[in-house]
């Protein structure tokens, strides 16, 4: 899938320790790495923004290995328990990764160690390549099942309509265990391009600084990134550079992505607002920037090569324009379907290209999709169906952060806003749903839990 003989003079990585290493010289070290793989076995590889961790996923895709991407901060117990389910032949790990129960260390370059457990061979699909935990879920077993076809699809339409060249720099503000992290070295790798690799986050001042001396062209964010982004004010600091920002992995604010929009745009940047999920590889959606104001709000089309429809609860196609229904998608880049145990591996496409994302939408009379929340995101609260979504959404326009839970006797509203007592919102939330009064109540916390990728930890958020 990757050519790297075809860019070998280009710079493919660059680190902030000043490590350049050529697509040459990448390609060098993935043969090295494949010169102690056997095809067809399970590798987890535990991911990092660093040169090894970019070189063993290029080279477990390329030996046509099945690789499952995790956290290389991944809590013990959890690493443990995916470990003994799915009983992996190689383990890829940085130095400093404790060794895997009976497992032998056969080769050592750029501080990651291939870990190699001779008594594990688990078969695996000659159409598996990657397996991405379910959002939010990094010690579950359930998994995403990615085929080659799946990484390249998407990495192509991405390439395609983000117009993605050799010279772009994008720095990795987003981990590569997440769809939408490792879809940004997909489709920059795919043609060339130079990858920017930081551990450092993008709140700390080390992050911009790496970016700004190495000339950074694009950065990536969920709407987390961008919240805090405008909280510390890290739009003030100057990207010379900057061409492209993209933003997916949730639905951005209206108030917040007009608020990027003008900042940006007035620097020459362009600023795509995405959607997408793991069980579509990444990306299914973009808005082209030309629309970002007179469409605010919207996912835009599908990504080339993919399309929507709408169906209603009978899974009848919806034909109209402004009538909600659940969202689905098609595409070469629709996963083969899910594992949640070793015997999974072997799974044939289960998906046949078609996603019903669970999300509701509605199009407009331009072709263009909306989303209103999703279909297990509502309660029923006094025979009145009610989207958590929507309230959260109207809430914002009040509270700077806030977050919805509930069952169908009562709503929650979860807020780090202490400038507001419980009765100022919940004469709010009345007046907008008409909703009585006694089903809301309203807690105080001091953050909002959020998952490494950005994405709300609704679990974490008790309803009793």
């Amino acid at each position: 899938m990757f050519e790297l003989e075809n860019f070998k003079d280009n710079i493919a990585c660059i680190t902030p320790s000043g490590e350049q290493v050529s697509y040459g010289e990448l390609q060098a070290l993935t043969a090295r790495i494949i010169s102690n793989l056997k095809p067809y076995q399970l590798v987890f590889s535990m991911c990092s923004n660093t040169i090894g961790s970019v070189a063993g996923y290029i080279s477990f895709v390329n030996n046509n290995d099945a690789t499952l991407m995790l956290d290389s901060h991944i809590e013990r117990s959890a690493f443990d328990a995916l470990y003994q389910t799915y009983l992996p032949r190689y383990v890829w790990a940085p130095k400093e990764f404790a060794s895997p129960k009976g497992a032998e260390n056969i080769f050592c370059e750029k501080d990651y160690i291939l870990w190699e457990i001779t008594p594990n061979e688990s078969p695996v699909s000659d159409k598996l390549s990657v397996l991405l935990t379910t959002s939010g879920s990094t010690g579950s077993p359930k998994l995403v099942r990615l085929s080659k076809e799946n990484l390249m699809s998407n990495a192509l339409s991405i390439v395609e309509y983000l117009n993605i060249t050799a010279d772009e720099r994008p720095v990795t503000g987003l981990p590569m265990y997440y769809s939408f992290g490792l879809s940004i070295i997909n489709s920059h790798v795919l043609v060339g391009a130079t990858l920017l690799l930081t551990p450092s986050s993008y709140v700390e001042r080390e992050f911009w600084q790496f970016a700004n001396d190495n000339c950074f062209t694009s950065f990536s964010g969920v709407p987390y990134t961008f919240e805090i982004m405008k909280k510390l004010k890290l739009w003030k600091i100057p990207m010379p550079t900057l061409r492209t920002l993209t933003q997916a992995g949730g639905k951005l604010s209206n108030e917040l992505l007009q608020f990027f929009i003008e900042k940006y745009e007035s620097r020459g940047v362009k600023f795509f607002l995405m959607y997408g999920q793991t069980e579509a590889t990444a990306r299914m959606s973009y808005l082209d920037p030309q629309y970002s104001i007179t469409k605010l709000g919207s996912i835009g089309k599908g990504i080339p090569g993919g399309t929507f429809f709408l169906v209603d609860d009978d899974g009848k196609v919806i034909e109209g324009t402004n009538e909600v229904g659940e969202l689905v998608y098609e595409g070469a880049n629709v996963s083969l379907g899910y594992a949640e145990c070793v015997d999974d591996l072997m799974k044939d496409d289960e998906n046949h290209g078609c996603l019903h994302t669970g999300d509701l939408a509605y199009r407009d009379k331009d072709g263009f999709y909306f989303i209103v929340g999703r279909k297990k995101r509502f309660l029923k609260l006094f025979g009145n169906r009610i989207s958590l979504d929507y309230v959260e959404t109207f809430l914002k326009e009040k509270l700077k952060e806030c977050v919805c839970v509930g069952d169908d006797s009562k709503l929650i509203i979860y807020t780090t806003d202490i400038d507001y007592v419980e009765n100022e919102i919940i004469d709010f939330i009345v007046a907008r749903t008409k909703i009585v009064r006694t089903v809301f109540s309203v807690r105080y916390i001091n953050e909002i839990p959020h998952s490494e990728s950005g994405k709300i930890l609704y679990k974490k958020l008790n309803i009793d």
